[in-house]
């Protein structure tokens, strides 16, 4: 039989703490935990509590990571009978709490955003009863007003590497939009538009690789997904669920994650539901643990991803945060005699 350095080519090591990238199959002994640790990878997605915003929100922003992330604008909704109020509050997110950081130079909802924790962009949306074409670029401290979009619009989708390039797409002039618009660090160009016009769409990727899914279009809210190849949209695989208000996490048209939202059929009720992208078809994975909620904010990717913020069923602004961790993430296991 093997040893464990025959196999791996040398002993298990003895460390005061675990790894920063361990590699999968690698064992250690942690001597200040006085116990034995392997890397492995999960096999099943699954959702757990994360910290708690600060303020809660719906239609806000998310960008960057799961353990570095922002959290950016949306509106609330004080009353009864309903009104919204828009934010400007920004905050951050180390992977375990949410801090306030510096606010947006005008707060507003149902607006798009993606980028890092250190370079974002957030752009259109909705001010008091206007359409916005607005657009804030982030330098990891401080919003600046930049370039407007060429055309006002709400419940947009867009994504991006980071503040010198974006893409923005659908949304609500009115009426429902198929404009793309793309951000090349100054200003932004009208490219090709979307196949199908609608709102409260939700997408990830980058200016080259993007997908558009979900949202509203004027027969009700659908299940349709576009892929973007750095010119035009094509339509691909359909979701298994129709909505629109859902959160999503993704770095290219190959892999992302979509989850929560308002669907229509077969009844109006928010859901739960997580569905992941492999580049060709969606399949269903494990459900956010939480209360059903639509309009919140996502950031991240397929295998580690966040979901924030959002309206509940009493329409209540959410605070909570769920961190994603999918299959084949890495994962620390402790070994037991047990």
């Amino acid at each position: 039989m093997a040893t464990y350095k025959e196999i791996f080519g040398t002993n298990i090591e003895v460390l005061s703490s675990d790894p920063s990238n361990p590699v999968e199959g690698q064992v250690w002994y942690n001597s200040t935990d006085n116990v034995v640790k392997g890397a492995a990878a999960t096999t099943v997605g699954s959702w757990s509590t994360g910290g708690s915003l600060n303020t809660g929100r719906r239609s806000m922003s998310g960008a960057g990571t799961q353990t570095a992330a922002l959290g950016i604008g949306g509106n609330s909704n004080p009353g009864s009978p309903p009104f919204s109020v828009e934010i400007a509050n920004t905050e951050s997110y180390d992977g375990t709490s949410w801090t306030e950081v510096n606010d947006l130079n005008t707060g507003r909802g149902s607006s798009a955003g993606d980028g890092t924790q250190t370079s974002a962009l957030y752009f259109g949306g909705i001010v008091s009863t206007t359409r916005s074409v607005l657009t804030e670029s982030w330098n990891g401290s401080n919003w600046t007003e930049v370039n407007d979009l060429n055309t006002a619009r709400l419940a947009l989708a867009g994504c991006g590497a980071d503040n010198t390039s974006a893409l923005a797409f659908g949304g609500n002039t009115p009426p429902v939009s198929a404009l793309t618009e793309n951000w090349n660090g100054t200003s932004w160009t009208e490219v090709n538009d979307l196949n199908t016009a609608r709102q409260g769409l939700t997408g990830f990727g980058i200016v080259t690789s993007a997908l558009a899914t979900t949202g509203e279009d004027p027969t009700g809210r659908v299940a349709l997904t576009e892929q973007w190849n750095g010119t035009s949209w094509t339509e691909v695989a359909d979701t298994n669920s129709n909505r629109e208000g859902a959160g999503a996490a993704g770095t290219d048209n190959t892999s992302g994650l979509i989850f929560g939202g308002f669907q229509q059929a077969p009844v109006d009720s928010r859901v739960n539901k997580t569905e992941l992208w492999n580049g060709t078809s969606w399949s269903e994975e494990a459900d956010l643990s939480g209360t059903t909620y639509m309009k919140q904010a996502g950031a991240g990717t397929a295998t580690a991803a966040l979901s924030f913020g959002g309206e509940g069923p009493s329409n209540e602004m959410r605070t909570g945060t769920e961190e994603w961790l999918g299959a084949g993430a890495p994962l620390t296991r402790t070994f037991t005699d047990s």
